[in-house]
């Protein structure tokens, strides 16, 4: 299964995902900020990132650009639940930036849970 790391400023949707991602098999890391999940990636690495784009600190976007030129095939699901603009707004600015995949919260896990299977190839180094 996939190491995960869940990057999101809310503890509630963190612990959320940590635990239905455990449940279908994934090893999972969480991050609170953009910087916190950069310093994981770099040191213990992983598979799959479902970073959340409004966020203190370092903010989605700015995160996703980071992670994308240092790891080119890291598989990234943005998500959001809007802000000042429409989550979809935030959403296509994710994905034109890299983002792999997108989901708007409030999402079906089972999305989530396939999004994370679809991103997950070994061969993406």
């Amino acid at each position: 299964m996939a190491r995960v790391l869940v990057v999101d400023d809310d503890d509630d949707i963190r612990d959320v995902l940590r635990r239905v991602l455990e449940g279908a098999g994934h090893d999972v890391a969480s991050a609170s900020d953009g910087r916190d999940a950069l310093r994981q990636v770099r040191s213990e690495g992983t598979d799959v990132v479902i970073l959340d784009i409004l966020m203190p600190v370092k903010e989605g976007i700015e995160t996703l650009q980071e992670l994308l030129v240092e790891f080119p095939k890291l598989g990234v699901l943005a998500m959001s639940g809007g802000g000042l603009l429409p989550s979809d707004d935030y959403l296509s600015s994710a994905r034109l930036f890299g983002a792999a995949r997108s989901l708007a919260k409030p999402f079906d896990l089972e999305e989530l849970l396939q999004a994370v299977d679809d991103l997950f190839d070994p061969a993406r180094g």
